[in-house]
């Protein structure tokens, strides 16, 4: 047995590796899951050498932080590059979620989260779609820092990611729906024991046939914290990440390290229903856990979940070199990402990884039109449902910065804060092409009403289209979480152009949005 208890022979290559690290899989993504995994089932993304077949040249201007298109009268080839594009709907337990008070809006069905229903039909919808995954946030508090502290009025009464119901409940009801598309669930490693989630992981994708990605998060908001530590706060942001890496580290033991593959024998002969030699103790101690094991599931499909994460502060880049297979970026700008991207396949790579087989998705809004001129009246439309103050209690929850004493003109500073620091740090790093630059409290609160703190498209599927090729080029992203700024009946769930994207369009079977 080696150090920390991890056994490393006789063990089907399913041990933890040194240092707490997960088993590495060097394969393709399409080929981490098992063949049938909707969450390694990936689409062609392939741009070739052309001129717009209209003679037309689509170009981006910023407002509020919005990519709007434009059109001038000059074709100019893109070069080629080909990718394998991954798409994920980015979604909450809630209304709204990240678009606060668009749950007004007539067409507008986000508020029947309550109803089963309402997430069957959407996991069908998306499947259709040939959706790759549905990425599910999670919060365990309220957002209460905007005309704080301890302030959760702005974000009751706008329903600004209030009320928000538990997430993993409703993954095998949508399973069972479906057939192909994945589940990634968000879950905080500061309030729950690594024994019990590990369990409840594995029976998930026992209940998925393998269908289930984990996004790991340490938390951020306080009053989380004061309701899950008995009145207490949460850990500093650099604890709270060197508490998720030996979490991890226990995680990875349970589910790799002890079951062998072949413990289970449902023998009715002799009468053994698993051997007890090929289920051993993993007898972690360590600084924050002591868990002697065994892991109380047989092993899963993918024994460990696809993991997923979404910080790009300087200890959540390092804790994504080292763990995550999928990595979530939010900016209003492929400029705002390119740097923490590069940085964090530079120390996967130096870890021995290949940083390649690393995929990041970046949050994309699309507001879509026949024309432009429909699209931009779609996207007015959209914000005067909006809630400013929602915007600004989502946003104080994020940061940790309250903008209710700023004036509506004022701009933006720095403030050092315990919440998620990579969203202000990218904010700060790219500038709005309004109000000189500058991102002041007005800019914010209606950038955020429509997508929240993302890229938002505004513009026809051939413009939508365009914007996605330059996070792809520009960015160096592998995909999107696609965010809706409506939860209607029907949706329209992609946006390719011919020619741009024509692999993914034909292996869709489709060369235009689905739905309406």
């Amino acid at each position: 047995m080696a150090a920390n208890g991890v056994v490393r022979n006789g063990w089907s290559g399913h041990d933890a590796q040194p240092n707490g690290t997960p088993p590495r899989r060097q394969a393709q993504w399409s080929e981490l899951r098992p063949k049938k995994s909707p969450l390694s089932k990936l689409v062609q993304f392939e741009s070739k050498d052309f001129a717009h077949a209209n003679g037309t040249k689509h170009e981006s201007t910023q407002v509020n932080g919005r990519h709007h298109a434009t059109i001038t009268s000059e074709s100019q080839p893109i070069p080629a590059r080909r990718k394998k594009l991954i798409l994920n709907a980015f979604v909450e337990m809630c209304s709204g979620h990240q678009s606060p008070g668009l749950w007004r809006h007539p067409l507008d069905q986000s508020s029947n989260f309550n109803d089963l229903s309402h997430w069957t039909s959407l996991a069908q919808l998306l499947e259709r779609g040939h959706f790759h995954g549905i990425f599910i946030a999670d919060v365990l508090g309220g957002y209460d820092v905007y005309g704080g502290p301890q302030n959760l009025l702005p974000a009751i009464r706008s329903g600004a990611q209030w009320p928000v119901n538990e997430p993993l409940s409703v993954v095998p009801a949508m399973a069972a729906a479906t057939k192909s598309i994945g589940f990634g669930v968000t879950v905080s490693t500061s309030y729950e024991q690594p024994y019990h989630l590990a369990r409840r992981l594995s029976t998930l994708d026992h209940l998925t046939k393998g269908r289930v990605g984990w996004n790991v998060v340490t938390g951020y908001l306080d009053s989380a914290a004061r309701n899950l530590t008995n009145g207490g706060s949460q850990p500093e942001h650099d604890e709270r990440y060197a508490i998720c890496e030996e979490y991890m580290d226990v995680v990875y033991k349970l589910w790799n390290s002890s079951w062998r593959s072949d413990s289970v024998k449902l023998d009715r002969t002799s009468g053994v229903y698993t051997d007890p030699s090929l289920v051993r103790e993993i007898n972690h101690k360590g600084k924050y856990f002591d868990v002697p094991g065994p892991h109380f599931c047989q092993p899963s499909p993918q024994r460990t979940p696809v993991i997923l994460q979404a910080g790009t502060s300087r200890a959540g880049k390092n804790f994504a070199a080292k763990n995550a297979e999928v990595i979530f970026v939010s900016a209003h700008a492929p400029s705002s990402v390119a740097k923490s991207i590069a940085d964090i396949r530079g120390q996967a790579e130096k870890l021995g990884r290949d940083p390649s087989k690393i995929k990041f998705l970046a949050k994309f809004c699309p507001v879509l039109g026949r024309t432009h001129a429909e699209a931009e009246a779609k996207y007015r439309d959209y914000l005067q449902y909006g809630s400013y103050e929602g915007a600004l209690a989502l946003f104080g929850g994020w940061t940790g910065v309250d903008m209710a004493p700023y004036g509506d003109d004022e701009e933006l500073r720095y403030v050092e804060s315990n919440a998620i620091r990579s969203y202000i740090e990218g904010l700060l790093k790219s500038a709005p092409d309004v109000n000189g630059g500058k991102w002041t409290k007005k800019t914010l609160a209606e950038h955020i009403m429509v997508g929240g703190l993302g890229a938002t498209s505004v513009g026809t599927p051939q413009e939508v289209a365009d914007e996605m090729e330059r996070w792809v080029k520009e960015g160096d992203v592998d995909g999107f979480n696609i965010v809706s700024c409506a939860y209607a009946k029907t949706g329209c769930i992609l946006i390719l152009r011919p020619g741009i994207c024509a692999d993914a369009a034909d292996i869709r079977g489709r060369d235009r949005a689905v739905g309406s």
